[in-house]
């Protein structure tokens, strides 16, 4: 069980974070929940370090965790979430009041017992690939991971599950993200693209709506009925088992996957609703991620 005794003294703690552990609390604090398989990716290059690290940051009570029974025996991986003192860290960091034990007891388990956890981690998933090919290939970057939250917040307009930036040879495309889990009609996808479309009419962004699905015949009939209404920002698509750093975005208006540097983007007008604008310059470096 994790140390409740620094709960009293969290100053404490700060000598056993390493700026890798404070990168993971960070992202815990904007992303809500990464399983181990996860965190390995981001930040580990061997499994058992990883392992070992998680459970020695729950031990100190910057990390906690659950996981679930599986039907057919076993469990699930553990889900790694913000601990009471990693909570109470981030809180400082951000200039947020600190989070009592009862409240930060009922956001974990509200966020465990939450229906579209399966949602949120898919959501992760598709960004945790994208972060894990730019740690191994120096010739393309992750500028900007924001969460639903974090998107919802900086760009007003759209409710986007994710939003990202993406630089290789030289090119930064940027996309809102819609992970589909297959439990809605596909009417109800396709109306979401009207709050994408209004953003870019209003001199938003407009960047690529990215449908990821859970399967090819769920992605086909999607193609099919925006293919019969030609959306106003450009739409791609691509399956939960695929790879979204490689060539394999489908184009509404194409027939030929493409990677996502050849999506077509358009970062927008320097307005004051556009966060790609910073005092009149335009910046996609992602270094506003944190303030927000």
């Amino acid at each position: 069980m994790p140390i409740s005794a620094s709960a009293n003294n969290p100053l404490a703690l700060y000598h056993h974070l390493t700026p890798r552990d404070r990168h993971l609390l960070t992202q815990l604090d904007e992303h809500l929940v990464l399983t181990t398989d996860q965190v390995h990716r981001l930040h580990y290059r061997a499994m058992r370090t990883c392992q070992i690290r998680l459970r020695e940051l729950y031990t100190l009570g910057l990390l906690d965790r659950f996981k679930f029974a599986r039907l057919i025996g076993g469990s699930e991986p553990w889900h790694w979430v913000l601990g009471l003192a990693g909570a109470r860290f981030m809180a400082g960091a951000t200039g947020r009041p600190a989070p009592t034990v009862r409240a930060h007891r009922d956001q974990v388990n509200r966020l465990a017992a939450r229906p579209r956890l399966p949602h949120l981690l898919a959501t992760n998933e598709f960004f945790v690939r994208l972060a894990f090919t730019a740690r191994i290939d120096q010739r393309v970057r992750l500028d900007r991971w924001w969460s639903e939250r974090t998107a919802t917040t900086r760009f007003m307009r759209v409710r986007p599950d994710g939003h990202g930036l993406w630089t290789e040879n030289g090119r930064t495309v940027g996309w809102f993200l819609e992970t589909d889990m297959g439990t809605e009609p596909l009417t109800r996808v396709v109306a979401k693209l009207e709050a994408y479309e209004r953003l870019a009419a209003s001199g938003g962004p407009t960047y690529p709506v990215l449908f990821w699905l859970p399967n090819a015949d769920r992605e086909s009939h999607l193609q099919q009925m925006l293919r019969g209404m030609l959306p106003e920002v450009p739409v791609a698509t691509a399956t939960h088992d695929k790879d979204p750093a490689d060539a394999v975005w489908l184009p509404v208006d194409g027939w030929q996957r493409v990677s996502l540097v050849d999506l077509p983007t358009d970062h927008g007008m320097n307005t004051v609703s556009n966060p790609n604008w910073v005092e009149g310059q335009l910046d996609l470096s992602g270094q506003a991620d944190l303030a927000a």
